[in-house]
């Protein structure tokens, strides 16, 4: 019983990953980016947004993949999912730095 409440609540967290990623996709909705979110007002007025909306899709769509995982992972107690959970997370730092790189060159 236990296990089908943590994996209900990692599911939820999936599916909730899963609908922003959508909406960053689509570039609706509220910019959930560290450099939209620490710009001054001015600096969002003038600010590019799609590449920051196309990175926070990205990172929420990894996150989705790893609850996802996880919660498999409970009901069915496959052990190897955690070791791929915690693979696509070193991916997803890595892509958050890389795009993050590549975006600020872009500005440049």
């Amino acid at each position: 019983m236990k296990e089908i409440i943590v994996a209900s609540i990692l599911f939820a967290v999936a599916i909730l990953a899963f609908i922003m990623s959508i909406l960053s996709f689509m570039e609706k909705g509220f910019l959930f980016n560290n450099a939209f979110l620490y710009a001054s007002e001015q600096e969002r007025k003038g600010m590019d947004k799609k590449p920051y909306y196309r990175q926070s899709a990205v990172m929420f769509l990894l996150i989705c993949l790893v609850f996802t995982l996880n919660g498999f992972e409970v009901i069915f107690n496959i052990d190897w999912l955690s070791y791929t959970a915690i693979t696509i997370i070193i991916i997803a730092v890595i892509y958050a730095i890389i795009s993050s790189i590549i975006i600020d060159k872009r500005k440049k």
